[in-house]
């Protein structure tokens, strides 16, 4: 799949990952505060901006399994030493930000390729608690050298910042999905 170019969009406002790494990364990946677009909040999942994965009283960062929030938690302690920031640019959404999501990727990119990238709310592991995406570029870069340590594996090909627990930490990663209508 070829990078596009940045290019200001519904895509890049709520964050959904059909853009490049690169382009999703460097901007605000999600809204918490209602609006008549979309009417999701933060009580739903969203943020409204990159947080840090200490970010305590957010849904998005509350509600993940909280083995996941520990793995990230330690990564990013052993990122910070090595100059690295991890964000998290997402987490734990609800079936309604989910849909959501899919639904405009839908109405953006046409079904076969939203379901690429947006799983529907029964499949995604965002909504159970067991994924979260992290930024910026060079923080996905680390934790696809680093993140087997903490159990963390980057799942799609096509999709850099997606991680979940996927192995025990210190194990080997399984070979990473073409995109998310594979799995």
């Amino acid at each position: 799949m070829s990078c596009p170019s940045p290019r200001p969009s519904k895509t890049l406002r709520f964050g959904v990952g059909i853009a490049a790494a690169a382009v999703l990364t460097a901007v605000p990946a999600y809204r918490a505060v209602a609006s008549a677009a979309d009417g999701t909040t933060a009580s739903d999942g969203a943020l409204d901006r990159p947080v840090s994965p200490f970010d305590d009283g957010r849904p998005a960062l509350d509600r993940l399994d909280p083995a996941l929030l520990a793995a990230v938690r330690q990564a990013a302690r052993d990122a910070r030493r090595d100059g690295v920031e991890l964000q998290v640019n997402s987490g734990w959404r609800s079936p309604r930000h989910q849909q959501h999501l899919l639904d405009e990727a839908v109405a953006e990119h046409g079904s076969d390729e939203a379901r690429r990238q947006v799983l529907p709310p029964d499949r995604s592991s965002h909504v159970t608690g067991r994924a979260v995406d992290i930024g910026p570029v060079e923080a996905d870069r680390w934790l696809q050298r680093h993140g087997p340590a903490y159990g963390l594996c980057q799942v799609y090909a096509n999709e850099i910042w997606h991680f979940e627990l996927r192995t025990a930490p210190g194990g080997s990663c399984p070979p990473r999905l073409p995109d998310a209508s594979a799995g």
